[in-house]
C-alpha cells in the first residue's frame, strides 16, 4: 500500500478516537473560549507532540512494562490525580479562589502556559501507550504491514490529533468575547466537573479480566 493512502487510514482512524470526546478536548475548547484561538494553539502543538511521543514508546515496546499490575496501578492513581487537581483548580479558579497560591499552570488565564498546561495533562495518562500498542499490533498482524507502514500509518494518527483539536480551538476562539462571562465561568465550572470526574474514573476503575 502507498505512503500516502496509509497516512490517510491512519488520518481517518484518528478522528474516529477523536470523537470520544475526552478531557483534552474540553480543555482546549474551554481554553480557546476564554483566551481565544491563537493563545490556544501551543497547548494543541503539546498534545499532539504527546500524542507522537507515546505512539513512539508503544512502537518500543514500553507498553509490556506499562502493563505491569504494579506498574499500571501507581500509573492509573498518579494520572487521576493531576486530572483531579487540574479539575478541582479550574472550578475554583471559576468561582474566584485560589486554589494552588503562586502557581498559574492549572488556570485559564493569559498568564499561564499553554504549552506546559497541555503537556502535563496529557502525559498524566501515558496507559495511553497500551492503546497504541495493542492498536499496532493489530493493525499489523490484520493487514500484514511492515514497520514502515506502520509508520505512515501513525503519522495519520498523530495528524488527527492536531486537526481535531485545531478545529475545536478554532470554534472555542469563534465564541470567545461572544458570550457573556457567566456563561463562560459555567463553562469552565462544567469543564473542571468533567476533569474531576475523568480523574476519578481513571484512578478507581477496573480492567476487565481477560478470558483464560
Amino acid at each position: 500500500m502507498k505512503s500516502l493512502a496509509l497516512v490517510w487510514k491512519g488520518l481517518a482512524f484518528g478522528m474516529l478516537l477523536q470523537l470520544a470526546v475526552g478531557p483534552v478536548c474540553l480543555l482546549v475548547l474551554s481554553t480557546a473560549g476564554t483566551l481565544g484561538f491563537l493563545p490556544t494553539l501551543p497547548m494543541v502543538a503539546a498534545v499532539t507532540l504527546t500524542d507522537a511521543f507515546y505512539i513512539l514508546m508503544a512502537s518500543l515496546g514500553v507498553g509490556a512494562v506499562m502493563g505491569r499490575p504494579k506498574v499500571k496501578k501507581a500509573v492509573k492513581l498518579l494520572g487521576g490525580a493531576v486530572l483531579v487537581l487540574f479539575g478541582l483548580d479550574a472550578v475554583l479558579g471559576a468561582l474566584g479562589c485560589i486554589f494552588l497560591p503562586g502557581i498559574r499552570l492549572f488556570s485559564v488565564s493569559p498568564d499561564a502556559n499553554q504549552f506546559v498546561k497541555g503537556l502535563v495533562l496529557t502525559l498524566s495518562n501515558p496507559l495511553t501507550i497500551l492503546f497504541w500498542g495493542g492498536m499496532f499490533t493489530a493493525k499489523g498482524v490484520e493487514n500484514h504491514w511492515i514497520r514502515r507502514q506502520l509508520f505512515f500509518f501513525a503519522i495519520g494518527c498523530v495528524s488527527s490529533t492536531a486537526l481535531f483539536l485545531t478545529a475545536v480551538a478554532a470554534a472555542g476562539g469563534a465564541l470567545s468575547g461572544r458570550i457573556p462571562e457567566a456563561a463562560t465561568q459555567v463553562l469552565n465550572i462544567a469543564v473542571g466537573a468533567a476533569l474531576v470526574f475523568f480523574g476519578i474514573r481513571l484512578s478507581v476503575r477496573r480492567e476487565k479480566p481477560t478470558a483464560a
